[in-house]
């Protein structure tokens, strides 16, 4: 035999050695974690860690709760999405009250800087940094749910799914305020 046929041969069979390390890398169980287990794949079963170690519901108690809790935030994700809307209709209307104000002030004049001043909204620090502060809650809001759907476990689906239409149907009529003038 040469060696042309017999070093493929050496070579798969030295791979075969050197990738056997002692794991077992079958698919069919979840990954297995310090705590809970997390399965890829839609389920019902209780034992996922959500957000941190420490929320890990494992029993049908905890489960109800951790959907309550998770239903809750969904519809103050959608409080939060009203109250911001309602604000930006009523600083709209400040912001151009303040506007006309100034331009009543000035002079007339033709140049771009006139048109920047009478259509730039200005910065008002008590308007700008409470629309940022709700913006970072919301946004924080939505990474958590991603976080939670990223679970798999239905329960928490069907809680922030049924939670976001809930609020939407008690708080998404305010929304409906920025878009009629």
């Amino acid at each position: 035999m040469s060696w042309k046929y017999l070093m493929p041969y050496l070579l798969c069979l030295v791979q075969g050695c050197l990738a056997y390390n002692g794991m077992d890398m079958s698919m069919d169980d979840g990954i297995s974690l310090a705590v809970g287990n997390m399965l890829s794949y839609l389920h019902f079963t209780p034992g996922d860690t959500l957000w941190f170690l420490g929320w890990v519901p494992k029993s049908s108690g905890a489960m109800v709760g951790t959907c309550i809790a998770l239903f809750m935030l969904a519809l103050i994700e959608r409080w939060i999405a009203a109250c911001r809307a309602v604000m930006e209709f009523h600083w709209g209307q400040q912001e151009i009250i303040i506007a006309s104000e100034k331009l009543d002030t000035l002079p007339t004049q033709s140049s771009p800087i006139g048109f920047m001043r009478r259509f730039t909204p200005p910065f008002i620090p008590a308007h700008d940094i409470t629309r940022g502060v709700m913006f970072a809650a919301q946004t924080l809001l939505s990474y958590l749910f991603m976080l939670t759907v990223m679970t798999y476990q239905l329960g928490f689906i069907f809680s922030l799914v049924v939670g976001l239409g809930v609020g939407e149907t008690l708080f998404g009529r305010f929304g409906s305020i920025v878009h009629v003038h």
